[in-house]
């Protein structure tokens, strides 16, 4: 109504302000009827309104009862879901202690084969099968993370893989596989595995890298007679064949590699360790021309021994030859000449065994000095950096132990030279003394 009222006034308002002309044409019977079908048009207007009003609310209010019905369907399915609760929590309750103890001696069970599955992934990751059993180390990985009983299926699995590798240690297989060589190239090459000992290549022992799936080349191969039997087994077509294998699975051969070679470790005396092989090689020269003089010299008065006409190329010929020619003096004078003659060849028979007694008694205690040399380099280490670091100190100990030795190398072998060589000589002389006194006593009784 308060529209009707605003649209009547509009028009009144409206027609006040037409021309005095159309106010003249237009009749109050015409603005009555225009009123008229207005307020019809509004009333049919709002009828349809308040229709459309009264079916949403009754709509709304189906919509209200039904949502009112579902919600107690709901709580009382609520309550339902409640109770169901309660009592499958009690249910799982008795059902986890009837599983603890029915499975209290798998728990045992579990974590035996957990540890078993743990050591045997460290072992196998460094194998040299490793490579073609890259399945066998996923099960071994899942059942040694697991938290759960493994199953049946698991544990078949576990054991084929044990007995595969059982089987595979006394096994010889070949394939082409990469090899790092020493010089850092890669190629492919055919690869021998013993097993699960070694790898051999061409007569090369090989070391497998877990990490980057490869086979290294030793930097320091085994005495050549390994080799060649190395070289003699991948050669072979069949039957049995002598090989050095690495039970250690390839621990002894790293040792190998990281031991010194004799010239390193010649090299870790100094200059002490030097000075002491320069000796020993001069006492070697020394020893060579002593035994080869003192060898033709016994050749030469056994030969003489054996004939009567005196030689010049023996001690014992030229003490002949001084018989001969004082054959006419008594034999007090005659033995004066041999004593004499005994005297010119002893620094030829001794020649060289003072200095070998020298050499073999300064090596020793050249030893002695580069032990406290190396001592001394040793604490200095540990006073400046300490003990936290093994490898500073092995430099002084290496050459305290290395002089050490070089220096009984030296002297000891030395000395039995030196004793074999003065023993030699000495029966030389005693035999010259035999025959002069032999001479002497038969001048003195004829």
């Amino acid at each position: 109504m308060n529209r009707l009222l605003l649209f009547i006034i509009f028009l009144i308002g409206a027609v006040a302000q037409q021309p005095m002309a159309l106010a003249a044409e237009d009749s109050l019977q015409s603005l009555l009827e225009e009123v008229r079908k207005s307020r019809q048009v509004q009333q049919s207007r709002d009828q349809a309104r308040e229709k459309r009003f009264l079916e949403q609310h009754q709509q709304r209010k189906s919509e209200l009862e039904a949502i009112r019905q579902q919600l107690q369907a709901e709580q009382q399915r609520q309550q339902q879901l409640l109770v169901q609760f309660d009592d499958q929590r009690e249910e799982l309750e008795k059902l986890k202690q009837t599983h603890q103890q029915s499975t209290g001696s798998f728990g045992e069970l579990f974590g035996v084969v957990r540890q078993v599955a743990s050591e045997s992934l460290n072992l196998f990751k460094n194998d040299l099968t490793s490579s073609r059993q890259q399945q066998d180390l996923a099960i071994l990985e899942e059942v040694a993370s697991s938290r759960s009983l493994p199953s049946l299926e698991r544990l078949q699995d576990l054991w084929e893989i044990f007995l595969t590798r059982i089987i595979q240690s006394g096994q010889i297989w070949q394939a082409s596989l990469p090899v790092i060589l020493t010089s850092g190239e890669e190629q492919q090459e055919q690869v021998t595995v013993v097993g699960l000992f070694n790898a051999l290549s061409n007569g090369r022992y090989l070391r497998y890298l877990p990490e980057t799936a490869r086979f290294v080349e030793l930097s320091r191969q085994p005495a050549p007679r390994y080799q060649l039997l190395a070289k003699q087994a991948e050669q072979s077509d069949g039957g049995l064949q002598k090989l050095a294998i690495d039970p250690s699975r390839g621990a002894i051969l790293s040792l190998l590699v990281a031991s010194p070679t004799l010239t390193e470790r010649i090299q870790q005396g100094g200059y002490i360790g030097y000075f002491i092989l320069f000796l020993g090689a001069l006492g070697s020269l020394v020893i060579i021309e002593r035994v080869i003089s003192l060898f033709w010299v016994g050749r030469r008065v056994k030969r003489q021994l054996k004939q009567e006409e005196p030689m010049e190329n023996n001690p014992l010929g030229r003490l002949l030859a001084i018989n001969r020619q004082h054959h006419a003096i008594s034999g007090d004078a005659l033995q004066k000449h041999f004593d004499e003659a005994i005297l010119r060849e002893l620094p030829k028979l001794r020649r060289g065994l003072r200095l070998l007694a020298i050499f073999a008694a300064v090596a020793p205690l050249l030893g002695l000095l580069g032990t406290v040399t190396g001592m001394i380099e040793t604490f200095q280490s540990i006073t400046l950096f300490g003990t936290g670091d093994p490898k500073l100190m092995s430099g002084g100990i290496s050459q305290a132990l290395v002089t050490t030795e070089l220096g009984l190398a030296v002297a000891i072998p030395m000395v039995l030279l030196h004793s074999y060589l003065a023993g030699r000589s000495n029966r030389v002389i005693r035999l010259l003394d035999q025959q002069s006194a032999a001479m002497v006593a038969a001048r003195t009784g004829s």
